[in-house]
């Protein structure tokens, strides 16, 4: 996620395995290129015609160096999900370039209860990946 003539931004979609109140969402950060904001915004998603329904809650956060290889908070306004309901968040940054931790799947046996998604200002168009997930973490409560 950075600033410049090739936008991209990052993101991840899962089923909420419990109905509960949501106010964190954490991720992992291997590298931040230099200090700067990093903004998530949490979305209904419908998964079937791989739609982002409308903002939720969002958090906007600042970052640095200090924050590579650990995982980086986003304390959330709380949000009410729903069981087995699919969610997702997008992460995009206006002046910095941030790497996020992700897990690869096996082709037989992949991620089942989301995708990582990703997407560049130059194409325009979503990219949905089954083999592989983001390393984040949703803090739900019942």
């Amino acid at each position: 996620m950075n600033s410049g003539p090739a936008d991209h931004f990052a993101g991840q979609t899962f089923q909420c395995p419990e109905e509960g109140s949501l106010n964190k969402i954490q991720v992992y950060s291997i590298a931040v290129s230099h200090p700067g904001k990093l903004i998530l915004t949490l979305h209904e998603f419908d998964k079937q015609r791989k739609n982002w329904g409308q903002v939720l809650s969002s958090a906007e956060i600042e970052v640095d160096e200090n924050d590579a290889g650990d995982w980086i908070q986003f304390p959330l306004q709380t949000v009410h999900l729903h069981k087995d309901s699919t969610y997702g968040f997008r992460l995009k940054s206006p002046d910095t370039l941030v790497a996020i931790g992700e897990a690869a799947w096996s082709s037989k046996d992949p991620f089942a209860y989301g995708e990582e998604w990703s997407i560049n200002n130059i194409e325009n168009k979503d990219h949905f990946y089954r083999y592989f997930s983001l390393a984040f973490k949703v803090e739900l409560r019942a």
